[in-house]
């Protein structure tokens, strides 16, 4: 990926248009089958995060048992239905985002968290190592206010953590979940597709305990 643009986020006047309609993009989630869009069992929850680049970020995901689906996609900006090569333009305002449809019984929201956390370096501002823009913030995306109260809660934890070792402040934000858009049909499950390509993240190696009881 290896994008250097912009760490200012554009505004309403100097975003690029966009589109109405959707991109195209994969029918089938390529790692377990099911229909990437849905519909998804009943009972399934959402969760949405950013962490760098969405190629090792969904890998990180989906591993983990009681994910139902996962999905690259774009979030939290201003141009509607963007391409992957506009939101790189750094003039959409987009994170490359992760969707994440689960089962509450099976996972915790919490797990997702630390998984979330542990995944990446949530100080480095509008980066994540070589990567650079806008797309590349740190951030989770909430659907109601009990995981809003899960996601603080784990920041300030995190963010103690890493100040004994020496990190500076946490950069990620925590916004309401805003509408996502499915990345193009390439970059679904892209580390399934390519084992050997670029993922982009490192975690700091801090972990810690978020006692929420949150599900």
């Amino acid at each position: 990926m290896f994008f250097r643009k912009s760490a200012e986020m554009p505004g309403a006047g100097n975003a690029l248009p966009g589109r109405a309609e959707a991109l195209a993009t994969a029918k089938t989630h390529f790692v377990t089958g099911q229909p990437l869009k849905g519909p998804y069992p009943e009972g399934t929850a959402s969760a949405m995060f950013g962490l760098g680049c969405f190629w090792g970020a969904e890998k990180l995901f989906w591993q983990l048992s009681g994910v139902h689906i996962t999905a690259a996609g774009y979030a939290a900006g201003i141009t509607p239905n963007p391409t992957y090569e506009e939101v790189c333009s750094g003039q959409t305002g987009h994170n490359e985002v992760v969707l994440v449809a689960f089962d509450p019984a099976a996972i915790r929201y919490r797990e997702l968290l630390t998984t979330f956390w542990e995944g990446h370096d949530p100080t480095q501002g509008m980066r994540q190592g070589n990567d650079t823009g806008t797309q590349y913030r740190s951030g989770i995306y909430v659907y109601d206010q009990a995981q809003r109260a899960a996601a603080e809660e784990s920041k300030r934890a995190y963010e103690a953590a890493l100040k004994t070792r020496g990190y500076g402040p946490v950069t990620s934000e925590i916004l309401d979940a805003p509408k996502f858009y499915f990345a193009e049909d390439y970059h679904q499950q892209y580390l399934a597709k390519n084992p050997a390509g670029y993922c982009g993240l490192g975690g700091t190696g801090v972990s810690c305990q978020i006692g929420t009881g949150v599900k």
